[in-house]
């Protein structure tokens, strides 16, 4: 991989790192497969003279065309619905800009400034504080934000939160992002629901007398699953959070106000959380929470690194607030001083004292 020099080089090179990452996906898919069937003729039995082994893969390779056809149908499907099957999910609701005028204004003029199209709008009912952006085609593009987020954050940090989004949009990720979950969602769903079985049922060889079972068929298939589940999630996770710290520079670059996106982001931590939401979402979203106990699988930097990275590159300054927001149910007014210190700006320095004397 070239060593990649700006902004605009390390967005061709994770665009072209995503692309292999995809193709991964679709090997998981065959992987899988392959899996399924290994199970299937180890638990069923295959005559005497024959194996387990050479009957899955004879079957694979007849199969391969159609997995191959059935697995683009069905990121074709996602491509088509991904934004209505979201909207009905998250439960948000489109918005005009008769509705939200000043919401619309900042977004068109992001857009204007760097002459992209205009997604469409949308607000989630949710105390959380959280944005996403969704769909695959200048058609689709839609940035839904939270109630939450508009009642919490000031005007200039929800600008800098919808220039996150359309960053995200104007770098492919939300396109690239549709994909690996469409595809790893069936992956993960296909690897629960066989887990599932197993571990609510009991293994029966085949009682055939004609046919033999093979219980290393089972474990191979079995863990072949297994491995492209947990590869397929891995690799959803990598797409997600290799993206974030470009989409802050990419605000950044459409704001010119490093700060307001590092006092979002302080304000937003913590308070991410949406309830009831699948997780696939959640991946797409400005801020996932990474659990306590380590950052490695989430989907998202911690705010704290996504932060530093945005004083040491960008130029950006913290503001004086809290730098452990609480839970959103732990949430209570921030300290006078606070909100009056962000009101004036991070920039601004703190009124001096009466002079002594």
């Amino acid at each position: 991989m070239a060593q990649a020099f700006g902004l605009y080089t390390h967005q061709r090179n994770n665009r072209i790192r995503s692309n292999f990452l995809i193709a991964g996906l679709f090997l998981l898919v065959y992987l899988t497969t392959w899996g399924l069937l290994l199970v299937a003729y180890g638990y069923g039995g295959v005559p005497y003279g024959r194996s387990a082994f050479s009957e899955a893969n004879q079957i694979f390779l007849s199969w391969f065309p159609f997995v191959t056809l059935a697995t683009i149908l069905w990121v074709f499907i996602g491509f088509r619905m991904n934004v209505a099957l979201i909207g009905a999910v998250t439960g948000s609701q489109g918005i005009t800009q008769a509705e939200n005028p000043k919401l619309y204004r900042m977004l068109e003029n992001l857009c204007i400034s760097r002459g992209l199209p205009m997604p469409r709008l949308a607000i989630m009912q949710s105390d959380a504080l959280n944005a996403f952006a969704s769909g695959v085609n200048d058609k689709q593009f839609t940035v839904t934000v939270t109630s939450g987020l508009l009642a919490q954050l000031d005007d200039r940090e929800v600008e800098a939160v919808l220039a996150h989004e359309l960053t995200h949009i104007r770098n492919g990720d939300v396109r690239l992002m549709v994909v690996a979950v469409v595809i790893a969602g069936v992956i993960s769903f296909v690897g629960e629901m066989i887990f599932r079985g197993f571990g609510r049922s009991r293994i029966r060889m085949s009682s055939d007398d004609s046919k033999k079972g093979n219980g290393l068929a089972i474990l191979v298939g079995v863990a072949v699953i297994a491995i492209s589940w947990f590869l397929a999630i891995l690799i959803r996770l990598s797409l997600s959070r290799s993206r974030e710290y470009l989409a802050d520079a990419g605000a950044v670059e459409l704001t010119k106000n490093p700060d307001a996106m590092i006092s979002a982001l302080l304000k937003i931590s913590g308070r991410a959380d949406i309830d009831g939401v699948p997780s696939g979402v959640m991946d797409m979203c400005f801020e996932n929470d990474p659990d306590d106990f380590a950052d490695l699988f989430s989907t998202h930097p911690s705010v704290t690194k996504r932060v530093q990275a945005l004083i040491e590159t960008a130029g950006g300054r913290m503001p004086a607030m809290p730098p452990h927001p609480p839970k959103l149910a732990e949430r209570q007014d921030l300290p006078t001083m606070v909100e009056e210190s962000v009101a004036r700006g991070p920039w601004s320095r703190p009124p001096q004292g009466p002079a002594a004397g």
